[in-house]
């Protein structure tokens, strides 16, 4: 046991002695090892370079930007994008024959809590389509000039999104999601059943005109409020919510 001292002693312990045998191979080893990562690392830069012939391709490049998903983890419905003369989105559903003409008096969508009257509107001195007091914020315009909801053709409905003091009927309108229903109540005792086809933001210096109004063999509804953003400026928004929907079936009340 002479000298030998443990750790800690006043002298530190001597090495083992010299394993040349182990020494070489470790030393092959080693090089193994080395050669090893220098394969996997060109494997994979092969890989990263042709994501697609190995099945690697990221699932987030076939989303479009306006269909990522939200805080959900849901994917949001892409709003309609279209020139201004392409016809409006039709519903995956047959459209139901056009009725005969009648006045409408009531709008429901049930889905977004909306049950509001409808008064018919005209132009206003402008030009443009006369939109419902504000005084009545629950109140939907009908413009007259066009086809009653359930005739052949579009029928045209207007509705504030909020007063200066207040949410109005629309408000929630941009919520609404293809498929979903819309029922309109008219003066001869029918109901129109809607289905959702599309929804667009368009901004209000390229309204699509051709659309919105343009003839259509089959009865649609548009209906129109306002989105985008506040300009304090003029008192507006910059944009409108047009929703397009085409009758699927009616029934008599």
């Amino acid at each position: 046991m002479s000298g030998y001292y443990p750790y800690g002693g006043g002298q530190a312990a001597p090495p083992p002695p010299e394993d040349k045998g182990g020494t070489a191979l470790r030393t092959v080893l080693i090089v193994a090892v080395v050669a090893g990562v220098v394969t996997v690392v060109a494997g994979l830069l092969i890989v990263l370079r042709s994501p697609d012939e190995y099945g690697l391709q990221s699932s987030r490049d076939s989303l479009a930007l306006q269909s990522q998903p939200n805080g959900s983890g849901k994917p949001e419905q892409a709003l309609f994008q279209a020139a201004p003369d392409v016809p409006p989105p039709l519903p995956q559903i047959t459209p139901a024959p056009a009725m005969m003409p009648s006045t409408p008096v009531r709008i429901v969508i049930k889905r977004l809590g909306i049950n509001a009257p409808i008064k018919a509107v005209g132009l206003a001195k402008d030009g443009t389509i006369q939109v419902p007091p504000p005084d009545n914020p629950n109140l939907v315009g009908w413009y007259r000039n066009m086809s009653t909801p359930g005739q052949a053709g579009p029928a045209v409905l207007l509705g504030h999104k909020d007063t200066r003091t207040r949410s109005a009927v629309f408000s929630a309108l941009f919520q609404i999601k293809n498929g979903d229903t819309i029922e309109v109540k008219r003066q001869d005792r029918t109901t129109a059943v809607f289905t959702v086809g599309g929804v667009e933001q368009a901004n209000k210096k390229t309204f699509p005109t051709q659309r919105v109004y343009g003839p259509q063999d089959n009865a649609q509804l548009h209906l129109i409020t306002c989105g985008g953003t506040y300009d304090r400026r003029t008192g507006h928004y910059t944009d409108n919510i047009i929703v397009y929907a085409t009758m699927t079936s009616s029934y008599r009340s």
